[in-house]
């Protein structure tokens, strides 16, 4: 991994603001979202980010990337965050892109990595099956034929599932619905004979796909029966990033909000000037304060591959989660009827917020998972 300083980072947070506010404002999700774009997000803007190296940021030099890590990475998704931009970055570079540079064998990597670092090659991680976040309860099924392997199952919730050009199946080969063991990753091409797939348009006006494979073939990326460390620890990475996008989002409804308090006036004074809502407005700062903290703690501990990754990604997940549901709350009703109405771009971030909350997991799923990882 590359290492930045400081001012390297500062640097980055600001091209990747202004990136952000000028090439995919809020007006861009917003318009994508009325016109029920087919794709869901602007490909040249994608190929742009890629232009920059934000493609291959988490991939190395050998493969078209430049190595940053995830605290870079983490600035970038923050200013995400705060104009609601609607990009690949999870499906693609957090997740898939991830797990074949853990677990693909040469052949894939060479194939693969290049092509996503380049902005050429959309990914997505088929892993979901039930209606809550549920990592190892895993019913598609794998059976080996000759040097491939044939997948029968459903999956629900594949973000970018029905633009990715490849996807990355979770499946068993043994073992019962909830086992650890018995899990392994396959490549398949998206367009391949037996693969159903069925847009879905969430409530944020992003898009996930449900994905049926009935005998279709699949190439085993890694070993058999064994994948669910390399998941896990590519979920980890997505979780804390997603973390630093919600932290962003935060950060920008409770400016906006704070915005509004200084010129909104109720018995001739601003109604920021209110002891009641400088109380709330408080709470809010306090609570993104901690969140920031405990994100870029994450980030940093999965750069370094250390021994409390999980822990640390489950604690920013979870209180990135309590954080956004608190701050767009009180965004739209510190903003009164307007607040309401869909003509007010702060309702957008409340959308966002409750959408981003369940993917990889709420905050009852990670308060329930660290408890477990540190023995309660």
């Amino acid at each position: 991994m590359n290492e930045l300083n400081s001012e390297d980072l500062e640097l980055l947070r600001d091209t990747a603001n202004r990136f952000f506010s000028d090439q995919l404002p809020i007006s861009v999700q917003r318009k994508l979202r009325d016109e029920i774009d087919h794709i869901g997000f602007d490909r040249d803007k994608w190929r742009a980010m890629a232009d920059m190296g934000w493609a291959g940021i988490l991939l190395d030099e050998a493969h078209g990337g430049i190595g940053f890590g995830y605290a870079a990475l983490g600035i970038i998704m923050e200013q995400s965050g705060r104009t609601l931009a609607a990009s690949p970055f999870v499906s693609t570079v957090l997740l898939g892109a991830q797990i074949i540079a853990l677990a693909g064998n040469n052949t894939q990597q060479t194939d693969i990595l290049s092509k996503v670092a380049s902005g050429d090659l959309l990914l997505a991680l088929a892993h979901e099956e039930f209606t809550r976040h549920a990592p190892t309860q895993i019913a598609a099924r794998a059976v080996q034929q000759g040097t491939n392997y044939i997948l029968n199952g459903k999956k629900t919730f594949v973000l970018d599932g029905h633009v990715a050009d490849q996807l990355i199946v979770v499946a068993r080969n043994h073992g019962e619905i909830d086992d650890r063991d018995g899990v392994s990753l396959f490549l398949v091409e998206a367009n391949a004979a037996g693969v159903h797939r069925k847009r879905t348009i969430l409530v944020d006006g992003r898009n996930a796909a449900n994905i049926e494979f009935s005998n279709t073939q699949a190439q085993l990326i890694g070993t058999i029966g064994n994948a669910f460390n390399v998941l896990d620890r590519v979920l980890d990475g997505a979780r804390a990033a997603l973390a630093a996008e919600m932290l962003g989002t935060g950060v920008e409804a409770f400016d906006r909000t704070i915005e509004y308090l200084k010129v909104r006036e109720q018995f001739g004074a601003p109604i920021g000037s209110f002891q009641a809502l400088k109380h709330r407005a408080a709470e809010m700062y306090c609570e993104i304060e901690l969140t920031r903290s405990s994100v870029y703690a994450s980030l940093e501990e999965i750069d370094l591959n250390g021994p409390e990754s999980a822990q640390l990604a489950s604690i920013a997940k979870a209180k990135a989660c309590d954080m956004l549901e608190l701050v767009t709350n009180e965004a739209v009703q510190m903003h009164g009827g307007i607040g309401m109405t869909d003509a007010a771009d702060i309702g957008l971030f409340l959308k966002r917020a409750r959408v981003v909350q369940q993917i990889l997991g709420d905050a009852l799923y990670h308060r329930e998972r660290y408890a477990k990882l540190i023995g309660l």
